[in-house]
């Protein structure tokens, strides 16, 4: 198949997160499997206009502001011309509505839906501007094959007015042959790990929160934050004004083998986003032996195990966030059983397997058997 992929960022772009990953992960392994793969995708400071990496032909067209424009222009201008058998349209805040443009089959990626919840991290004028453009997606994405990541999605799709019928679960994986797949040796001291990009709704301030709760109990645990986000400098102060700077650590971008050894070395993860499609870094830890307390909220609450790989607590719910912590990192036989648990239930999640179903899907999809 000759399929073209339309997402806003790819996998190098600065401000790449899950939904970059899942798609890299994924159709570059269709790559491998004999298909050809086009990402087209916004433009950046110090990135060519295309490249190919992993085997994908990747073209950067437009800014991150008006990607889904130039997306538009570049599909009716180029990219109809060019004997596509699919278009897959990733829809990720913004849908570029290629169902309207193009005449090959087209299947649509979610991750999960905004919602109300864009206003938290975006403000009133962009987010009503997200808001707006996602209230379209029921009408123009009905008669559209889609692929979402978890089952959460799934149901928030189906609320949105989009049919059950047409909607199909992959779920995100990891590689297993990158992880320790172990519960190797812990820090000295008491450790939480966050993972994951510095964005306001993902909530980090709750973390440090609840951190300073668990300090009264546990003096010597320390914080350290992985990952960079335009919420970091108002997260910093935070750590600051709460007299915290001793034992929180900020790393910012972590290369693949720091982020395992950091996940590694953690006796818990924590993970208190308002909603994600899935929460990838969620089987990350767990695949590093790590056990994750994470918010009850769509898309993590799929990606835990509650009382095998992990605890779920109340999304915003401080004390009980802080409370979960101290139970980790106090009872080492729940901590032993959890960090085991995480290390069975990562096994069951293959970027290998979700590039087969993918592949079967996109394959039903040109042929017009997709939900038949």
């Amino acid at each position: 198949m000759r399929i073209v992929v339309f997402n806003w960022q790819d996998r190098l772009h600065p401000q790449a997160g899950g939904a970059e990953t899942h798609l890299h992960e994924i159709f570059s392994r269709m790559v491998r499997m004999g298909h050809d793969v086009t990402l087209v995708s916004c433009r950046f400071p110090g990135a060519s206009d295309s490249e190919i990496i992993d085997g994908m032909k990747v073209i950067r067209i437009g800014s991150r502001n008006t990607y889904n424009f130039a997306a538009a222009r570049w599909w009716l201008g180029t990219g109809a011309k060019q004997s596509f058998d699919l278009v897959v349209d990733d829809i990720n805040k913004i849908p570029l509505m290629l169902p309207l443009l193009s005449r090959v089959p087209v299947m649509g990626l979610i991750h999960h839906l905004f919602g109300k919840s864009i206003y938290h991290e975006a403000g009133p004028v962009a987010g009503s501007y997200v808001r707006i453009a996602e209230l379209c997606i029921p009408s123009v994405y009905r008669h559209t094959p889609l692929v979402v990541v978890s089952e959460s999605t799934r149901a928030e799709c189906i609320a949105a007015g989009l049919p059950a019928e047409n909607i199909r679960v992959i779920h995100n994986g990891i590689d297993p042959s990158v992880f320790p797949m172990a519960v190797s040796g812990k820090a000295v001291h008491p450790t939480i790990v966050y993972f994951g990009r510095l964005k306001r709704y993902k909530s980090v301030d709750h973390v440090i929160d609840a951190f300073r709760i668990v300090r009264r109990s546990i003096p010597e645990a320390r914080l350290e934050i992985i990952g960079r986000g335009d919420d970091e400098p108002r997260l910093k102060s935070h750590v600051k004004h709460l007299g915290l700077d001793d034992c929180v650590v900020f790393h910012g971008f972590a290369d693949e083998k720091t982020k395992i050894r950091l996940l590694s070395a953690a006796h818990v993860a924590v993970n208190p986003s308002r909603k994600e499609g899935w929460g990838i870094t969620n089987i990350e830890s767990n695949a590093c032996g790590t056990p994750v307390v994470s918010a009850d909220s769509p898309g993590l609450r799929d990606s835990i195990s509650n009382g095998v790989s992990g605890l779920l607590y109340p999304y915003g719910n401080i004390a009980d966030l802080a409370q979960q912590m101290v139970r980790v990192l106090s009872d080492s036989e729940l901590r032993t059983r959890l960090s085991h648990g995480a290390i069975e239930w990562a096994r069951s999640f293959s970027w290998d397997e979700s590039a087969r179903s993918m592949e079967q899907t996109c394959a039903e999809v040109v042929s017009g058997s997709f939900g038949s």
